[in-house]
């Protein structure tokens, strides 16, 4: 079988796919490129990734990935960056690719971009979403008119589109009237384990106010018999100010600040009970992350994750059933050993990197690629 050249247009991406811990920037779509990537070449894909000039050689492999550098962060004068150098360095780098699939996650100008490029030169683009917010109709995560108008113009160009919900699929149908494919997000497992008895109440993300970490301290503060730990970046910001001044008043909180992702998997190594306070999701990488070692998962935010007929997500509608849901998973053993286990059984079931592969071939089968 014919395997396509796949190329991954995500300018943010080096840090993670490097795992260059010195650069704070671990973004979810990145995980889930970069985890995708490595695992289409290990399948015998020619895999090809467009990213920005983070210092390193403009072009270099990576575990059978070939990298190609376009603009630097900084480069070019403000307004006038946005055509020269973006647009006309990431248009060269595609050219110089020439990928049979290019590949765009997160909504964005780029979407638009990309889609236009393939249309213009006869390539098929896939477009991922990576949040519930793709397919708003205020796109509240896109700041400008201009770039808004430009994602939608790329959802509607896009040869095919994924997503990671049935609920993004739904709202997907609704806003553009298009069928989009469900693969859903992957994580490469860890080595079998078993959770300390002793373990802590772990939250991990960027430390911004969409995130809420503020929850998680009350939490903390409801809760002073037992342990937590909160790791994210985001240092400058007067989110990551406040919480770090609060965890250090708590004597039950540890406050890690930033962690690359390749070293980020320690953290949900001595977890007993996961939490995630954010108000807007995709699929987030630390559910799967949990989910892989049997740690059970807290949140405010559902992703209707399913196994067996029963929920995976322990999910809470306000601050009073939070605390009442952790404090029951931190001390009933039976209760923590069956949340668990229905989370390990979710992730082994549907979200290994073979299973997003296999899901993904089948969509370049569709598109006459394989």
């Amino acid at each position: 079988m014919r395997r396509p050249h796949i190329c991954f247009v995500a300018p943010t991406i080096w840090p993670v796919l490097a795992r260059e811990g010195a650069i704070d920037v671990v973004g979810g779509a990145e995980v889930q490129q970069a985890i995708l990537a490595r695992s289409f070449a290990a399948a015998g894909y020619r895999v090809s990734i467009i990213t920005m000039d983070f210092g390193q050689p403009a072009r270099v492999e990576i575990d059978g990935i070939s990298v190609h550098a376009a603009y630097a962060p900084d480069a070019g004068l403000p307004v006038l960056r946005f055509v020269h150098p973006r647009l006309t360095s990431l248009w060269q780098a595609m050219r110089a690719v020439d990928a049979d699939l290019y590949y765009q996650r997160s909504a964005g100008m780029l979407t638009g971009v990309a889609a236009q490029f393939c249309r213009l030169h006869g390539r098929q683009f896939l477009y991922a979403a990576a949040s519930d917010r793709d397919f708003l109709a205020d796109l509240p995560g896109i700041r400008y008119r201009r770039d808004k108008w430009l994602f939608r113009r790329g959802v509607q160009q896009a040869s095919a589109l994924v997503v990671q919900s049935a609920r993004q699929q739904q709202a997907c149908r609704a806003a553009y009237g298009r069928e989009a494919y469900m693969v859903s997000s992957c994580h490469v497992p860890p080595p079998p384990q078993d959770c300390a008895a002793d373990g802590y109440v772990l939250w991990v993300g960027s430390v911004k106010a969409l995130k809420r970490p503020e929850l998680f301290m009350a939490l903390a503060r409801s809760l002073p018999q037992l342990r937590f730990r909160m790791v994210g970046g985001g240092e400058g910001t007067p989110e990551y100010a406040a919480m770090a001044a609060q965890a250090a008043a708590l004597p039950n909180v540890e406050f890690v600040g930033f962690v690359p992702y390749h070293l980020v998997q320690a953290q949900f190594d001595g977890a007993r009970v996961f939490v995630n306070t954010s108000e807007w999701e995709g699929f987030p990488n630390t559910f799967l992350q949990a989910w892989a070692r049997g740690v059970p998962t807290v949140s405010f935010f559902d992703t209707g994750s399913q196994h067996a007929g029963q929920p995976v997500v322990q999910v809470v509608a306000d601050q009073d059933q939070l605390v009442a849901r952790v404090a029951r998973l931190m001390t009933d053993e039976p209760a923590w050993r069956a949340a668990g286990a229905q989370s390990l059984a979710c992730y082994q079931a549907r979200h290994t990197p073979a299973a997003a592969v296999a899901a993904y071939g089948e969509i370049f089968g569709k598109l006459g690629l394989c």
